[in-house]
């Protein structure tokens, strides 16, 4: 039986995100490893971030215009408060998100259902400095 290959670039990218603040575009991830001197291309970075999600070591949100990001996140379902501005994300529970989506999915005859929410503001350090 082979062994799997290695995959360096990808926990290069996983160690990356260990020390990020809040969420990064793949282009973000890209500029930062070739600013760090890693021999990368930004398709290997689009896979491996997309890959890192899928396996659920990312989180993921699209923006207002449709750009993935990407980001660190802990394993319990949550929300996510993301500024506009800065990028800060702050983690938030959402029990009556849960309860809400449940009757929902109940009245109209859904099981076993999934969702995501991200809710986009202006954070409190923005606003003083604007």
């Amino acid at each position: 039986m082979t062994q799997p290959r290695p995959a360096p670039r990808r926990d290069a990218i996983r160690l990356l995100f260990a020390d990020l603040e809040g969420f990064h575009s793949a282009q973000d991830v890209y500029a930062l490893l070739r600013s760090a001197g890693a021999r990368v291309g930004l398709s290997t970075v689009y896979r491996a971030v997309q890959s890192l999600a899928d396996d659920g070591e990312l989180d993921s949100i699209r923006t207002d215009t449709g750009e993935a990001l990407y980001r660190r996140c802990s394993s319990q379902h949550h929300h996510h408060l993301v500024c506009r501005t800065c990028g800060r994300t702050v983690e938030v529970a959402g029990p009556a998100v849960e309860r809400w989506a449940d009757e929902v999915a109940g009245e109209h005859g859904f099981a076993d259902v999934s969702h995501t929410l991200e809710i986009f503001g202006t954070c409190a350090a923005c606003r003083a400095a604007a």
